[in-house]
């Protein structure tokens, strides 16, 4: 890097499209993306990348459409119409989108695969014993993801205004949606073959069951979506109905990209093919089986996380999430089962401003599944689930069961403590989230204006500020917790 550059490990660059936001500036005109905003040399050189943004466009027949709502300050206009968006500007066919509805009022416009893409995560690689115990990660980690991202919420910005969000999924999630307008349900179904209710960035659509007794159909209430031929040869060979359903229903998408050379495959020895359609289904958890003559097991990742902006709160969120996951494959009879379509609600809520503070989140009553058979779903607060409340033991209570259970010298127990203190804080709202932090200090800014604009030289002020937490060169105790910075 040169001297005046830094890396921040942030869940959005403030100004990602914003004026000339690149040193030196370029014109957003690539032909990949044909963005009003971004230039395609923002995009990986690897050809996998430029091709993918273009087939994402190229399959949907337009241009993708992100809209995040404007944070409504003092000053801000409305109705909000974003001045800066280049609606005269012919130079490409999609360029006449945005005036003809793609750009939103009230809401922050983007156009282009980059800006989902331009975010970062904190994603965590479980491994588990073996496909049943798997499967249990799998559901059970789905079920928390939302209230994970509403303590980890770090993405307040995007295209230089202040959002009414915390969080980023749901920019990536209509920056890759490749859905054609007939998958979409704005067309009959004539070429495509299915109705598709969301991108191929989302929530789980399906849980896969384990063996512990505990799945109940009716948990997966969402109408799901899937290839019944696949099914049924799945099924014809032996692998169990909900399983197949998850495979058939990954296969209800087109691959994004296929590289000429890797098109025959040998099956028994390459799962190419499978890993293309795989890895370009986005979940809040995924499933992934061993590949082949591999002495990788079963694994399961966990992805809603928001990157944290210090070594000490990844750490924190990562060191949490695996001790939880140990402690569910230990403790057989918790159970965290809530039907899909309930998950889904609560990823809209974890999205909102200061949802860690303000929101509630659908959740088990009990996590022990003979304390309520029937009425067993109710809304809690980030805080009672984290922390536990009168009737809820609560998942930092669960984990220090787990903690206790096993031998732990004291010098990592201490250690242990301090990360569940920091995620104890997150929840109670002592300890304030990155996407609260950055928001007020660009409202505290003095060149800020009340009006949801982040100039570049509030931007520049902001960078500065979080590279000198982040290098401990300026406290920030409000952020961190006591101690920790």
């Amino acid at each position: 890097m040169r001297e005046e550059e830094v890396i921040l490990a942030i869940g959005s660059y403030p100004v990602l499209g914003s004026g000339d936001f690149l040193e030196p500036p370029h014109k957003a005109n690539g032909q990949f993306s044909r963005s009003l905003f971004l230039p395609d040399e923002v995009i990986n050189p690897h050809p996998r990348f430029r091709t993918l943004a273009a087939n994402i466009r190229e399959r949907r027949e337009s241009k993708v459409m992100i809209n995040m709502p404007v944070f409504h300050d003092t000053n801000t206009p409305r109705p909000f119409v974003d001045p800066t968006i280049p609606y005269e500007r012919t130079l490409f066919p999609g360029d006449k989108e945005a005036k003809e509805g793609a750009a939103l009022p009230d809401h922050i416009y983007m156009d282009a695969m980059g800006f989902g893409m331009g975010c970062c995560c904190l994603q965590i690689t479980l491994q588990a014993p073996n496909v049943d115990l798997a499967r249990r990660l799998y559901d059970q980690l789905a079920t928390v993801g939302a209230v994970m991202m509403s303590l980890s919420a770090s993405s307040p910005i995007f295209r230089g205004y202040l959002a009414d969000v915390d969080c980023r999924w749901n920019v990536i999630a209509a920056a890759v949606d490749d859905r054609t307008p007939e998958e979409r349900g704005k067309k009959p179904l004539a070429k495509d073959r299915f109705v598709i209710p969301k991108s191929r960035y989302g929530t789980i659509d399906t849980f896969l069951g384990s063996d512990d007794g505990q799945f109940r159909p009716e948990y997966n209430d969402l109408d799901l979506v899937y290839d019944n031929d696949i099914h049924q040869h799945l099924v014809d060979s032996g692998i169990d109905d909900l399983m197949a359903r998850h495979i058939a229903h990954l296969f209800i998408r087109d691959p994004l990209v296929i590289f000429e050379e890797l098109l025959d495959q040998d099956d028994s020895v390459s799962t190419d093919h499978f890993e293309n359609i795989q890895s370009t289904n986005w979940q809040n958890v995924r499933f992934k089986p061993p590949p082949p003559n591999s002495p990788i097991g079963w694994r399961v990742e966990f992805r809603p996380l928001e990157v944290q902006l210090t070594e000490f709160e990844n750490a924190a969120f990562s060191v949490f999430t695996v001790l939880l996951a140990r402690a569910l494959l230990a403790f057989r009879d918790i159970n965290l089962y809530i039907p899909v379509t309930k998950m889904d609600i609560n990823m809209e809520r974890a999205h909102s401003r200061d949802a860690v503070l303000n929101e509630k989140f659908y959740f088990r009553r009990s996590c022990i599944d003979e304390d309520c058979q029937d009425d067993y779903l109710t809304e809690m607060t980030a805080n009672e689930i984290i922390n536990g409340s009168v009737d809820f033991i609560g998942l930092i209570p669960i984990v220090q069961m787990y903690l206790d259970s096993i031998e732990v010298d004291d010098t990592v127990h201490r250690k242990i403590s301090t990360y569940l203190d920091f995620i104890r804080g997150r929840a109670n709202g002592t300890i304030m989230t990155t996407a609260a932090w950055i928001r007020d200090f660009v409202r505290s800014h003095p060149e800020y204006e009340f009006d949801s604009i982040v100039s570049s030289a509030i931007n520049y002020d902001l960078v500065v500020a979080l590279d000198d937490i982040a290098n401990r060169r300026r406290p920030a105790p409000e952020l961190l917790g006591k101690g920790n910075s």
